[in-house]
């Protein structure tokens, strides 16, 4: 990748229309407090909020006068919502060159910046052309509309078909100790084997959502381990993604500033190596084959 992403990256999709709702003035009071602790990765979709939460999110951005340089944006497309913005009948995907232009073009506009440090493709779609998808993202990476591209959600064989075209930086899935698929199937190993880069999305599961006996095993030994490395139980759960050698980077969605400051920190916890798997045989109710 050429765009220097921090080590965790912030999930801004809650924060408009579907979720806090926060005003220019409160989007623009979190996005310094995200910087003065060193983080300035910020993860969009152009869906987020029924297609508004990036022009809010632009709104706050010029209110703020932070400088371009000192941010990385990420945006998503591809998906088409039926809401009140959108004269789509059913939800579909959408990957065809022109509309893959014309959504970043959109994006640019409601985030009031000239380019997106990454552009995702926001989930597969059977109908889409790898040559398709390749004219649009070399077409506006040399217009400079965007440094790297990468796709969301996808298997190793749709990132192969895509990757045949165009090079694929990045891979954002869901991977979290309730939701570690992507482990067993080839997905982490495939980007750690052609150095593409994982971003995970819901990092902390299902844990603190259901009570269910997965997640009471899990709990079990989270505190224990909390107490142990002084930490709390959602940072455990972060460091224990963060130590699977992919590097891969969460994306939080907490507005919270005390679990941002705190997910931050979550980064340099080093997991001893059994402390790691009690975390997946907690999870997976069986010890390793």
């Amino acid at each position: 990748m050429k765009t220097n992403i921090s080590e965790v990256i912030i999930g801004c999709m809650s924060w408009g229309k579907w979720g806090r709702q926060f005003s220019t003035q409160e989007m623009s009071e979190l996005l310094h407090f995200c910087l003065e602790e060193g983080i300035t990765t910020f993860d969009h979709a152009d869906i987020y909020g029924d297609y508004t939460t990036e022009a809010d999110f632009g709104k706050a951005l010029t209110k703020s006068n932070i400088e371009r340089e000192k941010i990385q944006l990420i945006s998503k497309c591809g998906i088409q919502y039926n809401c009140e913005t959108r004269k789509n009948t059913i939800k579909h995907y959408n990957y065809a060159k022109e509309y893959i232009i014309w959504s970043v073009e959109q994006s640019l506009k409601n985030l009031q910046t000239d380019y997106l440090d990454v552009l995702l493709l926001h989930r597969p779609s059977p109908l889409m052309h790898p040559d398709e998808i390749s004219e649009a993202v070399l077409k506006l990476q040399e217009d400079g509309k965007i440094i790297d591209f990468g796709v969301s959600n996808f298997m190793p064989s749709q990132i192969n078909l895509v990757n045949s075209k165009c090079e694929v930086s990045v891979n954002q899935i869901e991977f979290s100790l309730t939701e570690h698929t992507a482990m067993h199937n080839g997905t982490l190993d495939q980007m750690l084997m052609n150095k593409i880069q994982p971003m995970s999305w819901s990092p902390l599961g299902s844990v603190f959502r259901e009570a269910t006996e997965q997640t009471n095993r899990i709990k079990e030994v989270l505190v224990v381990l909390a107490k142990k490395y002084n930490a709390s139980e959602a940072q455990i759960l972060l460091a224990w993604i963060c130590k699977h050698p992919s590097k891969c980077i969460p994306v939080i969605g907490t507005t919270n500033k005390d679990r941002i400051k705190k997910a931050k920190s979550a980064t340099k916890i080093e997991l001893e190596l059994e402390d790691w798997f009690a975390l997946l045989v907690a999870s997976q109710g069986h010890k390793v084959p």
